[in-house]
């Protein structure tokens, strides 16, 4: 019988280096004042409520504020998911029109977390998408598409990522110039779940220096607080207070974890800690200046090609191609020999990612064993699939939340073309939706279904099947 518990010891017990989240990558000194289970408690005299804060956590909250430089800080014990569905919720309670309850339009990068689109789902919302590149050499939607000639105004919101999941950045400057000039009253909602560590020059800008109103942080994936731990930045009026507390309210667990909130309190402390930051930059720069030669590494030059405005070096993503030998085998190697656990592979790229428990001790291990890639047998490599650099949107029929709620009913995937979809299918990686639920199938989409052979996202019957709306 399989045991949770024994599992995670057998884990532990390898002692791998964590280029992976969370943040603290297990490094006991991040919580010498937390005790498990002495302080696994609930919301008792004293220690404050955490949906009617008036006291500490009120404070702790202020003190996030501050250092983050927004109006109002909240405390997320749902993650990065109820960030962003709570962003959705608050923005559909102000774009509510008349006796109709009419809901708004909002712009939404179709490389989104896949929360994003549950919140869609919950808030009611209707998506117009802005299409992501695809880089030819990774073969990932590394960039955006330009909506320069968009008119914001159409829109009662905007939902960006910064950074995306591999560390490449939008930008989030020309769009908020943008909105500006328009003068467009849109809401700039800001996915910066992998970028809780931009405070500092070491870093890109926030999203809130850009005049972003609502920014999600997940603070635990480059910062030290507890997996599940993040944060909601608020700036301005546009989005009132009141409706994002409503939604938090309304979608967060009645029983917080006291143990993730005082790891956010902490983990706002440690933030500040800008030595640690210091000495993994040199140390990054050294292992691009060592390995770059050998492998393909996302860098620097690679801004402003391909959508890609900006880049975060705590990503460090290599293409294995240049070798001649497949990315899992080198993740074998590097973890069989070197004790390296990365964050994600697929067929030929490796994203590892650095957080504030890492060391330079470890970079520069890492850097020994990008190097001893080199010495790997050859794979014989079949050719590689055609890269889609742009997906081609199908048609909207439905929003997703019309589509979700919807009777439906399994087809044969070949017969799907003209139906409209009541499932969302993402090839993995990484995890862009080809299709989303409620729009139509096209013979371009299943062509694309078809042909593919990597992993999916949530598709039940890969392949085979897929659910389509039979009546609304």
């Amino acid at each position: 019988m399989l045991n949770l518990g024994h599992k995670l010891l057998q884990y532990e017990a390898q002692k791998l280096i964590s280029f992976h989240t969370p943040g603290h990558k297990g490094k006991a000194e991040f919580f010498t004042d937390l005790h498990f289970p002495d302080q696994d408690l609930t919301e008792l005299p004293g220690l404050d409520m955490l949906h009617s804060p008036a006291g500490v956590l009120a404070q702790a909250q202020a003190r996030a504020a501050a250092v983050y430089q927004s109006d109002a800080s909240f405390y997320l014990i749902n993650g990065a998911t109820v960030g962003n569905q709570g962003m959705f919720m608050a923005l559909a309670g102000t774009g509510k029109r008349g006796k109709d309850l009419q809901l708004p339009k909002v712009l939404v990068e179709r490389q989104s977390h896949r929360s994003v689109f549950s919140a869609l789902v919950l808030s009611g919302c209707e998506p117009e998408y802005i299409p992501n590149v695809v880089h030819p050499e990774f073969g990932l939607p590394l960039g955006l598409k330009s909506i320069a000639e968009v008119d914001l105004g159409e829109f009662l919101g905007v939902h960006l990522t910064y950074p995306g999941y591999y560390g490449t950045l939008p930008d989030l400057e020309k769009i908020a110039a943008q909105r500006d000039r328009q003068a467009a009253q849109v809401s700039i909602l800001v996915d910066q779940a992998h970028g809780s560590h931009y405070l500092s020059p070491l870093f890109p800008q926030g999203a809130l220096a850009y005049g972003a109103d609502l920014v999600l942080c997940s603070t635990h994936k480059t910062l030290s607080a507890l997996t599940q731990a993040a944060m909601l930045h608020v700036q301005g009026s546009r989005i009132p207070l009141s409706a994002i507390r409503e939604a938090l309210e309304l979608l967060q667990s009645s029983s917080p974890s006291y143990l993730l909130m005082a790891s956010l309190e902490r983990a706002v402390e440690h933030a500040l800690e800008s030595r640690r930051w210091e000495l993994l930059h040199e140390a990054v720069q050294e292992l691009h200046h060592r390995v770059g030669g050998s492998l393909r590494i996302l860098n620097p030059q690679d801004v402003g090609t391909y959508g890609i405005a900006g880049l975060d070096w705590t990503k460090i993503m290599i293409n294995t191609q240049r070798l001649g030998v497949a990315a899992p085998r080198c993740v074998e190697h590097l973890r069989k020999s070197y004790g390296i656990d990365p964050e994600l592979w697929d067929d030929k790229n490796i994203l590892f990612l650095l957080g504030i428990g890492n060391t330079p001790e470890e970079v520069e291990i890492l850097t020994k064993g990008l190097l001893s890639l080199a010495s790997l047998n050859k794979d014989v490599v079949a050719s590689p699939e055609e890269i889609v650099c742009e997906i081609p949107l199908p048609p909207a029929r439905l929003t997703p939340r019309q589509a979700y709620f919807a009777r439906k009913r399994k087809l044969p995937l070949a017969e799907s073309v003209g139906h409209i979809v009541g499932e969302s299918i993402s090839p993995y990686p990484p995890g862009i939706p080809w299709i989303v639920m409620g729009e139509e199938m096209t013979p371009e989409i299943l062509e694309l279904l078809t042909r593919h052979k990597g992993r999916w996202q949530g598709w039940e019957d890969a392949g085979q099947g897929v659910w389509i709306v039979e009546e609304v």
